[in-house]
């Protein structure tokens, strides 16, 4: 990416997942290892992306979030829209319908208005409704040898 970033006169995009977090993206911003980065709470979770926002933010760089997600729209909504502009809603794939929620949820999150924006849900938590008569009805038992040590 040092060598990308040096040599082509395109904006180079560093990846969202590297080992080493915050950390990693820290060192890989000094060395000129890309002129944006991205962030995805897939690894290191809300914090750790919203960490390396603030380092991207400190440093100058644009910093887009990698996908949909309901933890993603969260630190997109914690983030100066002058380091991340854009919440990617996700890969349009044949077959899926995207205005339509999970059985097991009540609603859609990240639905997209008329004016083409995402909005921040309004209630505590994450924006999570959850379809507890699916959860219940499609629910796996343990068999009698399993330990329960979860619920």
């Amino acid at each position: 990416y040092v060598r990308l970033s040096r040599e082509l006169s395109i904006p180079i995009l560093s990846p969202e997942i590297v080992a080493g977090g915050v950390f990693s993206r820290a060192e890989w911003i000094l060395r000129g290892a890309g002129d944006m980065s991205r962030i995805d709470v897939v690894r290191g979770g809300i914090t750790g992306a919203r960490k390396t926002a603030i380092v991207a933010e400190a440093y100058g760089l644009r910093c887009e979030m990698h996908m949909a997600g309901w933890g993603n729209l969260q630190v997109c909504g914690a983030t100066s829209e002058d380091t991340s502009e854009y919440y990617e809603k996700g890969l349009l794939a044949p077959g899926v319908d995207y205005d339509k929620p999970h059985p097991y949820l009540k609603n859609i999150v990240d639905k997209i208005d008329a004016e083409g924006y995402v909005h921040l849900p309004k209630g505590p938590g994450m924006g999570y409704e959850i379809q507890w008569d699916y959860i219940n009805d499609n629910l796996i038992e343990p068999n009698a040898t399993t330990k329960k040590t979860h619920w």
